[in-house]
């Protein structure tokens, strides 16, 4: 039985002379009065009751269901299982004296709700041991709005939360995780798989007050083929192993979808959990060095490409292929190996192998235009058709950043390049006419359909004539 039934009852037993029809009456006519947009039928409840000169107010004591919570309620009690935990973490009041807060989210069988303990029930005996898809019993809670007028679980001081062995219909993590093929705009609290596509990376910024942050980046691709841009806000690599194979299987446990600069994206935050196959030791990696870009730092970014045509993005922070040059066949041990891309730092060691046929060279890379498929990334060689063209365009959080392009053909097709920020002055070099080679190039979808081309930190533009 739901809170409001039993508050119902609570009601009917005082007025014997009413029925419940006339109760949902009632709560038509004052939602109606009061404006239904600030009134929920629990809350008219309330306001009758009154009317009447009766209290509801009362510790109520009942099981509920998460779709039942509205803020307000007081000494709920529920059964749930645990969707994700989050680190305990130590803010200040303003007296200065500090406290704690760790977040959890909740589900059942069909509604998720965001759970807060509070000062010493942020870290109950046992709290670290809870684990996705356990059972709990939260005890003597209280709800609150937050800031999106959700009604959040509170844990304080009279609450309490139990793990539980019950039976129960609330379904497992397993049944409730989606592939990234059924996802849509507006889904929030999911627990998603897919499997690794591309590059995992990790990026530093500052918020809008001028807080420093960080995030995970990387895409997923699901059982169809559909790939999705993932951007885990608050994580850094110390979250993920150092070992992450191509096509690892990866599943979040807490995310949001929303429509982002390029589409559908997943974002999660410092309270997702991150499942990823992998190991804590990187293996090593042998390769050809297809093209070496030296960046302002003197930082060396690397294309290469193993015995199996896999294509690699290497990142040296060590000056350790200082020695290597195009063409070179290298092994390294890297840091960390995440898809295809590779970390050198100062614990990595590269040396130099005897050239070794069964890694390809760059002219057995090259792709055809017309064999260029979206989301891969690809090695062409073409002319000039065109003018490269400059721009400055202006993303939604105001920055104006540089894009140049340029139209370029085979003897099987045509394609548009596009380069941004640093990537477009590597095309504002290329002239009409002249024959290019470019190495690490990615095919992404533009506009009516077309496949288009765009320059990554690791592209190289190389004039053959």
């Amino acid at each position: 039985m739901s809170e409001f039934d039993s508050l119902i009852d609570k009601l009917l037993e005082q007025k014997p002379e009413l029925t419940r029809s006339d109760i949902e009456e009632q709560i038509k006519h004052k939602k109606e009065k009061i404006g239904a947009g600030y009134l929920t039928d629990q809350g008219a409840l309330f306001l009758i009751a009154s009317d009447f000169g009766i209290s509801l107010s009362g510790p109520l004591k009942v099981e509920m269901g998460l779709k039942d919570l509205y803020a307000g309620a007081k000494e709920i009690s529920l059964e749930t299982r645990v969707l994700n935990v989050s680190p305990a973490k130590q803010f200040s009041r303003k007296d200065g004296s500090p406290f704690y807060l760790r977040t959890m989210t909740v589900y059942d069988t069909n509604s998720t709700a965001s759970v807060k303990l509070w000062d010493d029930k942020a870290n109950l005996p046992g709290i670290e041991n809870i684990k996705p898809g356990d059972l709990i019993k939260i005890i003597k809670a209280y709800v609150k709005s937050d800031l999106s007028g959700s009604p959040t679980i509170n844990i304080g001081s009279g609450s309490n939360i139990e793990i539980t062995d019950n039976k129960s219909d609330i379904p497992t993590i397993d049944k409730i995780t989606k592939d990234i093929s059924e996802l849509h705009e507006g889904q929030k609290d999911l627990v998603i798989s897919g499997t690794i596509d591309g590059i995992v990376s990790s990026m530093e910024f500052t918020n809008s007050r001028g807080q420093p942050g960080k995030a995970l980046r990387l895409r997923l691709k699901g059982k169809d083929g559909t790939a999705l841009r993932v951007v885990l806000w608050g994580k850094d690599e110390s979250d993920i192993p150092n070992m992450i194979s191509h096509g690892a299987k990866v599943r979040l446990l807490g995310i949001n979808m929303k429509n982002g600069n390029q589409g559908l994206e997943i974002h999660g935050n410092d309270s997702t959990l991150i499942e990823i196959e992998g190991g804590k030791e990187a293996e090593p990696v042998i390769i050809r060095i297809l093209s070496i870009v030296t960046t302002e730092n003197g930082k060396n970014m690397i294309l290469g490409v193993d015995n199996k045509k896999n294509i690699y993005n290497i990142i040296d922070n060590s000056n350790s292929t200082s020695i290597c040059n195009e063409g070179d066949v290298i092994e390294c041990m890297p840091t960390k190996v995440y898809g295809n891309s590779v970390t050198l730092d100062n614990n990595s060691f590269v040396r130099k192998l005897e050239n070794d046929v069964s890694l390809p060279s760059l002219s057995q890379l090259r792709t055809k235009i017309n064999e260029v498929k979206v989301d891969g990334n690809f090695c062409i060689e073409a002319i000039v058709l065109k003018i490269p063209e400059r721009r400055e365009i202006q993303t939604k959080s105001g920055e104006s950043v540089l894009l140049s392009e340029m139209f370029v053909e085979d003897d099987t097709g045509q394609i548009w390049v596009k380069g941004w920020r640093n990537q477009a002055r590597l095309i504002e070099k290329c002239e009409l006419g002249e024959i290019i080679s470019i190495t690490g190039v990615n095919a992404k979808a533009g506009l009516e359909g077309r496949i288009e081309l765009t320059l990554t930190a690791f592209s190289k533009i190389t004039k053959k004539n």
